[in-house]
């Protein structure tokens, strides 16, 4: 089974996201079916080309209309681009949406992420701290074990907390 993803938000983050997946040769059954930033379809394709950290993208990003083709070997995939400030009106529920990626930094709680969810994504996971409200701030490798299909809205923490997190769990574990 595929997992239908969206980014919401383009900059460092949503881009990064983006870069991972086609470096990391698709080896999930995944597949980013669309983007949602305000900047120009023609800047988003020129940031995923060009990365001042990263480099050049190692594959292909081509402007088709209001969508980005990006390939890193084989058929490019056709990325729908939005430029839409609400995220409930996103068709989310049309594209057969199962995850939106939050990544602007603007919508961290249950409250305001929920918007994708009125949109007709599935999920949703905040690429930042989440407030009170969301189902679970998940680190991977710390506390991973607590999702649930139950859970629509989760946070991924912050990275200071991804970083240090790992480390720190080992020692909590064995000295408390």
């Amino acid at each position: 089974m595929t997992i239908r993803v969206a980014i919401n938000g383009y900059g460092r983050i949503g881009r990064n996201i983006l870069r991972a997946h086609y470096e990391g040769h698709k080896k999930h059954d995944i597949q980013i079916v669309a983007i949602n930033d305000l900047g120009p379809v023609d800047t988003n394709a020129h940031l995923t080309r060009y990365d001042t950290a990263h480099g050049k993208f190692p594959g292909t990003v081509v402007v088709e209309g209001d969508s980005l083709i990006v390939s890193n070997g084989g058929t490019g995939d056709k990325i729908k681009v939005f430029a839409q400030r609400d995220p409930a009106q996103l068709p989310w529920g049309e594209m057969n949406v199962d995850v939106v990626l939050e990544c602007t930094g603007l919508f961290t709680t249950k409250e305001k992420a929920s918007a994708h969810l009125r949109g007709g994504a599935k999920k949703v996971i905040i690429s930042a701290p989440g407030g009170k409200d969301v189902d679970a701030t998940i680190v991977y490798g710390v506390n991973h074990d607590v999702l649930t299909q139950a859970m629509t809205v989760i946070s991924n923490a912050s990275c200071t907390t991804n970083c240090l997190a790992p480390l720190v769990k080992p020692l909590h574990d064995k000295i408390g």
